[in-house]
């Protein structure tokens, strides 16, 4: 795969991540109780831990 192919492919799923940390943000509002909240914001810090990882391959791929 090109370097280029691979960076569209990063692209692609960093979108698709930003996309579910919104969603889950907007889950997390409608939430009530504690428990939800917890398991709402282990999700969000998930998909969070999982963008920086992209982010971080993508920047090295684009050098």
């Amino acid at each position: 795969m090109s370097d280029a192919a691979k960076l569209i492919e990063l692209d692609e799923r960093i979108a698709a991540i930003r996309e579910n940390i919104r969603e889950l943000t907007e889950q997390a509002a409608a939430y009530s109780g504690a428990s939800d909240e917890s398991l709402a914001a282990d999700r969000i810090a998930e998909q969070e831990a999982q963008l920086a990882e992209l982010l971080k391959q993508r920047q090295a791929l684009a050098r």
